[in-house]
């Protein structure tokens, strides 16, 4: 199972309405850590566009401890299992982790990498669906890196130059608690079904969510769109608006233990976390891959230009995309980057893999970054109408 989480040279333009959420945070004159970084072998770690490059993982490790923290940003701990993820970094290397902003979006990411530059509560790294990515690499705003297994990730998944690079990712999915509904909906189009009424929530808005955006996507496959046109997505929210059946409450773990947003539009890998997360709160989670609305997409893994720890991040990445880090999205059902590499090379966790969703109808053709930005525009200038009153 190949796919990608999932981000194009004019997207800044579109999103220039998008409020600087975080530009409140650190003050103006504080100064990262990067200013008087770590060398090796000739090499800033700023400047480091690999391990080798930098003089070998033993003196990246060594930089990196020395720096002591690295700061992540809207990474919630039960998504993609990045809470174990983030206790193996620290437990394997000593190196502490600030995590900020669990439930932002990508576009929180971007905003506090361009608000904070220079500054050292700056983001080291960001983790941004595929539009949201290609928006940072256009903008100036990542360094590039290629972690050790660079070349094992599919071209298709990857910049060349190695400013973003496909980390997990996964289907749309429908879940739902069979607990409240009583017959769980299996497609976009039972979505309509009067029996939903206000039950019918997103992760987040799709102006600045991956993952929403990615659903009102999924929906315009499900209705005569293409990836050519996401317009029919939107309208298809804009009928569940008219129905009654959206809920404008976006989806957390909260709001689901506490009931409301018995259905939610979301990633596979976390609506498949929730059944196990919830089984003992007397909530039964079932999960559903619409067929009639089949779309994956992965997020990407990149490193802020002017990272306040820079070896750290460096660090961050190769943890990653080492079989441990691999396995570990794996584990929270999220399908790695280097999944087919590590089934050929025996490095996959077999028990994990055999626990992802079933899917009925693959989806192997990924967005182009023309087609993200038309979709991004699209998304962004009728959204609001659609699911207005």
């Amino acid at each position: 199972m190949t796919l990608h989480r999932a981000r194009a040279a004019a997207f800044a333009a579109v999103l220039t309405a998008a409020a600087l959420s975080l530009t409140a945070c650190g003050s103006a004159g504080s100064t990262s850590s990067a200013d008087a970084p770590a060398k090796a072998g000739g090499k800033a770690a700023k400047d480091a566009t690999s391990a080798a490059d930098f003089g070998g993982m033993d003196a990246l490790v060594a930089a990196a401890k020395k720096e002591g923290k690295l700061h992540v940003i809207t990474l919630p701990k039960d998504w993609a299992n990045y809470g174990k993820l983030m206790d193996g970094f620290k437990a394997k290397y000593g190196i502490d982790i600030e995590d900020e902003n669990p439930d932002g979006s990508s576009q929180d990411e971007i905003n506090a990498i361009t608000s904070r530059k220079g500054q050292d509560r700056a983001p080291d790294v960001v983790d941004l669906g595929t539009a949201f990515a290609q928006s940072a690499g256009a903008q100036g705003l990542l360094a590039p890196y290629k972690v050790a297994d660079f070349d094992k990730i599919p071209a298709t998944m990857k910049d060349a130059n190695g400013l973003s690079y496909n980390d997990y990712g996964g289907y749309v999915s429908i879940g739902c608690d069979a607990k409240k509904v009583s017959v769980c909906p299996q497609t976009f189009a039972d979505l309509l079904k009067p029996d939903y009424k206000g039950m019918v929530a997103l992760n987040g808005n799709p102006t600045k969510a991956a993952a929403a955006l990615s659903a009102v996507w999924a929906a315009a496959l499900a209705n005569g769109g293409s990836l050519d046109n996401i317009q029919p997505g939107i309208d298809f929210f804009g009928k569940l608006k008219q129905a009654g059946n959206f809920n404008p409450v976006e989806v957390t773990p909260a709001t689901i233990e506490k009931g409301e947003t018995p259905i939610s539009v979301d990633w596979s890998y976390l609506n498949t976390g929730y059944t196990d997360k919830f089984k003992d709160k007397d909530i039964d989670w079932k999960v559903a891959i619409p067929a009639d609305g089949s779309y994956a997409q992965y997020y990407n893994q990149a490193i802020n230009k002017w990272a306040p720890h820079p070896a750290a991040a460096r660090l961050w990445e190769e943890y990653l995309y080492s079989a441990e880090g691999q396995n570990g999205f794996l584990g929270g059902y999220a399908t790695p980057a280097l999944f087919d590499a590590m089934k050929s090379a025996g490095t996959l966790d077999a028990a994990a893999a055999a626990k992802l969703p079933p899917v009925a109808k693959p989806f192997t053709t990924f967005p182009t970054q023309a087609q993200t930005d038309a979709a991004k525009k699209t998304v962004t200038e009728n959204w609001a109408n659609a699911i207005a009153g």
